[in-house]
């Protein structure tokens, strides 16, 4: 009997305590509650704290009423000037309505869904208004600005307040980064075909006038040495002339020996002279025979 009496009470705690958990609910801080009433909802609570409701008739939607993030799919845009881009923008927003929010678009999942078809079109919209480069420029925070501004007021009417859209970078289509490397490459090369020729023509102007310079310059020397040798020979000949007029005699003994010398010494020891006896080239021998006589 005792042991039916502690079962009907462990029964009855449990009972209670499974209603209490059905009938109470905690909001955080970082929530808002929607309590729905089969499908419907019949009351939205904004503020943090301990609320109740109807067991197994309604229940809680919770959403999250932090600042939230959503990274929209890359768009490709094109420009005014039909440039094209790929743009990969990113946004923040908070639910500002939860009951708006829920009729609207249902969770967070659809939102973020619905919010980056609306990005994407209004940044299609403003930038295509636009040069690209306005795009690149100092002008892109102003276009930014206008772009939240209608992502914003489109976002309204979910019980969504858009705070910022940005853009997180700015690419070229591979076929036009292809394209744009190729030309940057064929432009390249051609510069610097041009430094090399321009190069190649100032090394040859540089080689011609030092070209020019060394003929002078030979030219200048050889006129020197020429006009030094032959003031050199004319000295020596005045000298010859001068020691001929003072001693014939001996000028041509000297001139004999500079025959004799040049005859016997130069060539190899197989050097043959064929000359008459009494030939005049061998007068001097002549004279020193009969001095040793």
């Amino acid at each position: 009997m005792q042991n039916k009496i502690i079962k009907f009470f462990l029964g009855l705690i449990l009972f209670v305590g499974f209603s209490l958990y059905l009938t109470f609910f905690i909001v955080q801080e970082t929530e808002q509650a929607i309590v729905l009433q089969l499908g419907q909802p019949v009351k939205v609570y904004n503020s943090a704290g301990l609320y109740y409701k109807i067991p197994l008739l309604q229940n809680v939607k919770f959403i999250d009423k932090r600042v939230l993030n959503i990274d929209a799919p890359a768009a490709e845009v094109i420009a005014l000037d039909q440039k094209r881009i790929i743009v990969d923008a990113y946004a923040k927003f908070i639910v500002s309505d939860p009951l708006k929010f829920y009729i609207s678009v249902g969770n967070e999942r659809v939102a973020q869904s619905r919010l980056s078809s609306i990005i994407n079109a209004k940044i299609r919209g403003v930038l295509g208004k636009e040069n690209l480069i306005n795009l690149i420029s100092t002008d892109r925070a102003k276009l930014m600005q206008q772009i939240t501004k209608e992502v914003a007021e489109e976002a309204k009417d979910f019980g969504i307040n858009v705070i910022d859209v940005r853009i997180r970078r700015t690419d070229l289509p591979s076929a036009n980064s292809d394209a744009i490397f190729k030309r940057m490459q064929t432009e390249r090369t051609r510069e610097a075909k041009e430094f090399r020729a321009e190069g190649a023509e100032l090394a040859q102007t540089i080689k011609s006038k030092a070209d020019k310079q060394v003929t002078i310059l030979l030219a200048d020397a050889r006129k020197k040495s020429q006009i030094l040798r032959g003031e050199g020979d004319a000295i020596r000949t005045k000298i010859f002339a001068e020691a001929f007029g003072r001693d014939p005699e001996f000028y041509n003994f000297y001139r004999a020996m500079q025959a004799y010398e040049r005859s016997f010494l130069s060539g190899n020891n197989q050097t043959s002279l064929v000359l008459s006896p009494d030939s005049e080239f061998f007068k001097y021998f002549e004279k020193s025979g009969k001095n040793s006589r």
